[in-house]
C-alpha cells in the first residue's frame, strides 16, 4: 500500500536523525518514553553498516511512524559505544521508556529488518501507521494549502484501493467543485449507491452541487443586476442574483442580497431567502469566515 502515498506525510528528518553522546538521552532516552526508537550503531568503516542502513531506513519509513531511527557513530562517540558494551557493528538497539527491550547485531536483510520492527511494535504495544489515514491527512493538508488538483490526485489513489471509502469520495467530490469540475463531480456522484448517497455524511455534498448548477454566464449576471437596480423590491431577481454569484464564489455579495430581501420582506416566498442562506452556510463550512460573519448579521435580523 506504500506506492498509495506519494510523499510519506510524516518527513523523515522526524523520523531518522543522527545522534551524539551529548544528545542521547534527548534523542533516545527521552524520545522512547511515547515510542520505540532504534538506535543503529555504525562506523564509516564497516562496509556491512553502509550496505544496511538504507533498508532499516526504508523499513523505519515504512512504519510510518511507530518507530524512530537514531544513529550514532562509534568512531565519534567511542565512550557512548562502550558504555552501551556495542563490541561490533553493526549493532540495533531497541529502547522503549529508557530501557533497551530487544536488539541484533550484524546485518539483517531487509526482510528480517521488517520482522524486527514489527516485533519491537508489538511489544511496546504500538502499531503500524494506517496507509489510507495517512493519504487522508495529506490530502487534507494539501486542501488547506488551496492545492486542489494535489488532493484530488490522492483522492483517486485511494479510490483505486479502496472504491468505497467515503472520505476519499466526498473529499474527491468537494474538491471537483471547488475546481468548477462541476460535470465531472456530478457524474461521480451519480454513480454512486443511493444507500451512500442519502447518508448525512453527503449532505454537504448534494448542498454543493445543487449551488454550483445555480451559476449563469456574465450577460446574465448583469441584466439581474440591473434589474435589482431598477427595482429594489424585485425580491426574485434580487434572489436568483445571490444565487448565481454564490456560484462563481462571490459568497460575501451573495449572502448580502439575501440578508437584504430577509431585512425588507421575511416572509417572501415562504421564507425562501432565509433557507437559502442555511444552504448556503452549509456549503461553505459552518467555520469559514464568511460563513460566521453572515450568521452574525442574520441573527441581529431575526433577533432584532
Amino acid at each position: 500500500m506504500e506506492e498509495l502515498i506519494g510523499s510519506n506525510p510524516t518527513p523523515q528528518a522526524d523520523l531518522i536523525k543522527d545522534t551524539n553522546q551529548q544528545d542521547f538521552a534527548k534523542d533516545v532516552m527521552e524520545a522512547s518514553m511515547n515510542q520505540p526508537v532504534l538506535v543503529d550503531f555504525w562506523a564509516p568503516w564497516c562496509g556491512p553498516c553502509k550496505q544496511m542502513m538504507p533498508a532499516l531506513e526504508q523499513a523505519v519509513m515504512a512504519a510510518k511512524g511507530a518507530v524512530k531511527l537514531v544513529k550514532v557513530n562509534i568512531d565519534e562517540n567511542q565512550m557512548l559505544a562502550s558504555q552501551l558494551r556495542v563490541q561490533s557493528v553493526p549493532m540495533v538497539y531497541a529502547f522503549f521508556q529508557g530501557q533497551p527491550v530487544d536488539g541484533f547485531n550484524g546485518a539483517l536483510p531487509p526482510s528480517e529488518i521488517a520482522k524486527f520492527i514489527d516485533t519491537v511494535i508489538q511489544k511496546t504495544g504500538g502499531v503500524k501507521g494506517d496507509p489510507i489515514a495517512d493519504a487522508l491527512e495529506q490530502a487534507t493538508l494539501a486542501r488547506e494549502n488551496e492545492d486542489d488538483m494535489s488532493a484530488m490526485s490522492i483522492y483517486s489513489q485511494i479510490l483505486e484501493h479502496v472504491p468505497d471509502n467515503e472520505p476519499a469520495l466526498i473529499g474527491m467530490l468537494e474538491c471537483q467543485i471547488s475546481a468548477n469540475m462541476t460535470e465531472e463531480a456530478q457524474a461521480l456522484f451519480d454513480q454512486l449507491p443511493d444507500d451512500v448517497k442519502s447518508k448525512p455524511e453527503f449532505s454537504g455534498v448534494v448542498t454543493k452541487l445543487e449551488l454550483a448548477g445555480q451559476s449563469l454566464d456574465n450577460e446574465e449576471i448583469i441584466a439581474l443586476k440591473n434589474k435589482v437596480e431598477g427595482d429594489q423590491a424585485d425580491n426574485q431577481s434580487r434572489f436568483d442574483l445571490a444565487l448565481a454569484l454564490q456560484a462563481e464564489g462571490s459568497h460575501e455579495e451573495a449572502a448580502d442580497h439575501l440578508l437584504y430581501i430577509i431585512k425588507h420582506d421575511r416572509e417572501w416566498n415562504d421564507d425562501a431567502a432565509r433557507i437559502q442562506l442555511l444552504k448556503f452556510f452549509e456549503a461553505w463550512g459552518m467555520m469559514d469566515p464568511m460563513t460566521m460573519k453572515a450568521r452574525g448579521k442574520l441573527s441581529s435580523l431575526l433577533f432584532s
